[in-house]
């Protein structure tokens, strides 16, 4: 069964978005169409051979703590060292550290893939990739050689140690303690983390923890937050480094990926070496973190994508009922796929997952140019990619808990059921929206930093960015109706922002009180502009006669559906937004 669509994939990177651009800059000039198709071919492999096989396997059989150790599924061993070993793990990293130097945008398709395939399997390695880039990045030399050649080779497992029992999006909350030793950047840790992703396993000889904590006497919040690499068995003998696994936690999806209860220096025996400076810890970190939101959307795209084609081949293949007005009983049962409603169910799935794949893609393009452009070019691709990262995690995230709930319509009865796989994707796509911080968080990060940073440039970018596209739409007669749609929709955006800053001068917290609302609301702008760029570049190979007539009609009716049915629900919220009634202001506590 397809989990996703190969053809799509090349449409989205090599047609929409013209990734080959990245070859022009320095760091990208040894790749060619021809490195790319290697990579996404040896990724579909890897995925169709090795991930999606365990798919339900891993999903039965979940991950238990047994003496002191967390055992995972047995094939996990063979998978991460075959990511070592193929180079996935530092694959977007310097010629001089052994990687390939590959646009992230590849690396992230890649990850697409791996994610529909097998969600749970395809997270520990890129956790690692995470971890690395940290030490890399923020570490000495010495810190480098010792933690990464075996984080890239796959022997050791990398992880992200943020939350605490008290510390969850309140990162200025954590107390775990960093107490200096004699030696210079060693300090002894003590402290919990839990909700810690691969935080503990068998499938690896060693898990380095990349983790907060407070330097003894630093500064309350979050100017007093240090980054240190904690290693689970000390890097010089192997020997424990105190850092217990109190439980592993069961989860309703994402099973086969462990999550851990870890206590720290219990017997005052942790050793934790210090990532760059004292109390910038917060800092450093939110570069893995910004880099897993755009992460977590893709996740999100991908298993709603699984959901979606495993939900269309049913669709084909059962027959039910008959079209409406024939009554003969005689006459065979037609494939469901031929009722409206099945449609629309289809429909909605596709457009929200193509739409957000368009998304993702085009902000892992910013990132690369972000981080090898010069000038104008760099810092205008960094500003419009920190305005739509919050977008970015957020719409994916939300919108496939709701597609794959479709996906399990679709299939009635039988998708409630564990003989099919849409159960497990409904499951699977619910963290999404807690991972990497909540949808609020989001919405307050979207609203109260995004939109008003550096006096609107950001927002001003994102406008000027949606209005080419109309532009370029209004010159083509087919699709130039949806383009004067949208522009109306962008002016009524910008009319409603208006009116939310001058709110923000009034009552600050009236004017947050709606973020995730806005968030929401500026979410669907955002895919319908993508579906407007994907309909355009369809429209332009079906005016050239392209064979594929097929495959271009069907982007085609997804921008007509999504302007339709998707678009036309920022009327609601946009009203909303515009409202001056506050009840959630104004409820009291004892009044629920």
């Amino acid at each position: 069964m397809p989990f996703y669509s190969k053809r799509d994939l090349q449409f989205q990177l090599f047609e929409n978005l013209q990734v080959l651009e990245l070859t022009q800059f320095e760091h990208f000039k040894d790749h060619s169409a021809e490195t790319f198709q290697m990579v996404i071919e040896a990724a579909a492999k890897i995925a169709e051979t090795s991930l999606y096989p365990l798919l339900t396997e891993m999903d039965r059989d979940e991950p238990q703590l047994v003496n002191g150790k967390i055992r995972v599924h047995a094939g996990m061993k063979k998978i991460i060292r075959q990511f070592g070993e193929d180079g996935w793990i530092n694959a977007t990293f310097s010629y001089d550290e052994g990687g390939q130097q590959l646009p992230n945008t590849l690396h992230m398709a890649a990850g697409f893939i791996f994610q529909a395939a097998n969600y749970s399997a395809s997270v520990y390695p890129f956790l690692t990739t995470g971890a690395a880039n940290l030490i890399r990045t923020f570490g000495n030399k010495e810190l480098n050689e010792k933690f990464t050649p075996n984080m890239y080779s796959g022997k050791w497992q990398g992880t992200m140690a943020l939350t605490e029992p008290d510390a969850g999006s309140s990162l200025s909350d954590l107390s775990t303690m960093a107490i200096p030793t004699e030696i210079k950047g060693i300090y002894k840790i003590k402290g919990q983390k839990i909700y810690i992703s691969c935080g503990d396993h068998d499938a690896c000889e060693n898990v380095i923890h990349l983790m907060l904590a407070r330097i003894q006497g630093a500064p309350l919040g979050v100017k007093g937050i240090s980054l240190f690499v904690v290693p689970q068995k000390r890097v010089s003998n192997g020997e424990s480094n105190d850092v217990l696994t109190e439980g592993v936690y069961h989860k309703m999806g994402y099973k086969g990926a462990p999550i851990a209860h870890l206590m720290i220096g219990s017997n005052d025996g942790c050793e934790g070496y210090l990532v760059g400076e004292a109390n910038k810890g917060l800092a450093y970190m939110f570069q893995m973190m910004n880099e897993a939101r755009v992460g977590v959307g893709m996740n999100a795209a991908a298993i709603g994508t699984a959901a979606y084609y495993a939900s269309l081949a049913y669709a084909k293949e059962r027959p039910q009922g008959r079209k409406i007005g024939e009554k003969d009983p005689s006459q065979p049962q037609v494939p469901i796929i031929q009722h409206a409603d099945v449609k629309r169910m289809l429909l909605f799935q596709k457009s929200i997952t193509e739409g957000s794949l368009s998304l993702l893609l085009y902000c892992s393009k910013l990132g690369d140019i972000a981080h090898t452009a010069e000038g104008l070019e760099k810092e205008e691709a960094a500003l419009l990619l920190d305005f739509l990262t919050p977008i970015a995690k957020s719409y994916p995230s939300e919108m496939c808990c709701l597609t794959t709930s479709t996906a399990v319509q679709v299939l009635g009865g039988a998708g409630y059921t564990t003989d099919f796989p849409v159960e497990q994707y409904y499951r699977e796509a619910r963290i999404h929206p807690i991972h990497e911080g909540t949808t609020g968080i989001h919405g307050l990060d979207l609203l109260g930093r995004k939109a008003i940073m550096q006096e609107g440039k950001a927002l001003k970018l994102f406008v000027s960015e949606i209005s080419k596209a109309i532009l370029q739409a209004k010159n083509i007669p087919a699709i130039k109706g949806h383009g004067e749609k949208l522009e109306k929709y962008l002016q009524r955006a910008q009319q409603t922002v208006g009116h939310l800053f001058t709110k923000a001068g009034k009552n600050h917290e009236a004017y947050l009180a709606d973020a995730t609302l806005f968030l929401e609301y500026t979410g669907i702008l955002t895919i319908a502009w993508q579906w407007l760029k994907q309909a355009i570049t369809a429209q332009e190979q079906l005016d050239l006669g392209n064979a594929e007539n097929a495959f271009y009609q069907g982007k085609i009716m997804c921008l007509r559906y999504f302007f339709e049915y998707e678009l036309v629900k920022m009327d609601a919220l946009g009203k909303r937004l515009m409202a001056e009634d506050m009840p959630t202001l104004e409820m009291k506590e004892d009044w629920f």
